[in-house]
């Protein structure tokens, strides 16, 4: 697949893209961990179809100490046994997040999320969910292709 358009080769897209990024850099303070947030964001982009999140979080994950047989299992994490309660919760509120148009957030999703999360963690899941769906949008609009990520790449976008 060859990418359709660049978006940094548009002033007002690339400028777009930069704040995205600083934005998405208030979750690094998070008390959420860096392993969930990255798995979080596979998750969407293996709902989404976003090759280019899925191997930058992949890679990412992997960086942040994530084991290979964790990451082959998110997509199948109903059915697996290596994840969690916190982390269940935190995967379901991310599908349900990602396929709003099905049923939205169900209130059972919300007190899981609610009984295993803080005030601070829970917001961040929120931002994370949504701002990881609008970059797996991006990208599968203009077919931006995994396959060259390397972990920290994107750093190059701050400021």
């Amino acid at each position: 697949m060859e990418p359709r358009f660049n978006l940094f080769d548009s002033p007002t897209a690339a400028k777009v893209a930069k704040r995205f990024y600083n934005t998405s850099l208030a979750l690094e303070g998070s008390t959420l961990p860096k392993p969930l947030r990255e798995l979080v964001q596979l998750r969407v982009g293996q709902i989404n179809g976003c090759g280019l999140c899925v191997d930058a979080h992949t890679k990412e994950a992997t960086a942040a100490g994530e084991t290979a047989v964790r990451l082959s299992l998110v997509a199948a994490w109903r059915h697996s046994t290596v994840f969690t309660e916190a982390e269940r919760a935190a995967l379901r509120l991310t599908e349900e997040g990602t396929r709003l148009g099905d049923h939205g957030v169900s209130d059972e999703t919300w007190a899981e999320v609610r009984k295993h999360y803080d005030d601070d963690q829970v917001g961040a899941l929120v931002c994370l969910v949504s701002l990881i769906n609008a970059a797996t949008r991006m990208n599968v609009i203009v077919h931006n292709p995994g396959g060259s990520y390397e972990p920290g790449m994107f750093a190059s976008a701050a400021n």
